[in-house]
């Protein structure tokens, strides 16, 4: 076993060789020893660097050439003959005058132009008007009166015609009536629009269908 007394010993001598260390490098540090260590120091390593030989540069392999593709050669195509125009004959005057020469007279012959005609289109027919059938007052089956002869026109002997104007209904009968032409005796015109005005009448048609229509009526008055 080591004695306390020298485990002691060799503990103060590592504090004091610590301290002595930091001690001398604090000196140092004052005096400017530890700067020109550096200074030292680094311009070697620079040196060392310096003389140090270059690595040398490896170059690459050359490519390995491939190998070649063969060409197929292409047929000789024969060539496209090239048909040339024909040279065309050019005409040139003779300046020289040939003797008893005809001299001729060139008339321009004017381009004619088509002239087209007008096409002349008929205009459509007119469609044929409708079929007008007027009323009538004289079927058998109406059994219409005479018109009576007033007795004092008798007396007096007149006589003449009268037409009445009537309109005549879809059912057959005169709806209004008017005289148009006068007798020139009022007795004779009344007797005869009251029988247009009593009469029975077939209905006029267009195209077949009954419509109302204006229709003049003749009565003619004459002494026997």
């Amino acid at each position: 076993m080591k004695s306390p007394g020298l485990a002691m010993n060799r503990n103060l001598v590592i504090v004091a060789s610590v301290l002595l260390f930091h001690g001398a490098a604090l000196w140092a540090l004052q005096t400017g020893l530890l700067r020109r260590a550096v200074q030292v120091l680094v311009p070697a390593e620079l040196l060392t660097e310096f003389i140090e030989p270059a690595a040398p540069i490896v170059e690459p392999p050359p490519p390995t050439p491939l190998a070649a593709t063969p060409v197929k050669p292409v047929p000789d195509r024969a060539p496209t003959p090239v048909h040339q125009p024909a040279p065309e004959l050019l005409a040139v005057a003779d300046p020289t005058p040939v003797a008893n020469a005809p001299v001729g007279v060139v008339t321009p012959v004017a381009a004619t132009e088509a002239v087209t005609a007008p096409v002349s289109v008929a205009p459509p027919a007119p469609s044929a008007p409708p079929r007008v059938e007027l009323p009538s007052s004289d079927a058998d089956y109406l059994q219409n009166p005479k018109p009576p002869y007033p007795p004092l026109s008798k007396r007096l002997g007149e006589q003449g015609k009268v037409v009445v104007r009537a309109l005549i209904g879809l059912d057959g009968t005169a709806q209004q009536a008017q005289i148009k032409q006068s007798s020139g005796f009022e007795r004779l015109d009344q007797s005869a629009l009251a029988t247009v005005l009593r009469w029975r009448y077939v209905p006029g048609k267009r195209a077949g269908v009954a419509e109302a229509m204006w229709f003049n009526v003749p009565i003619t008055f004459v002494l026997e």
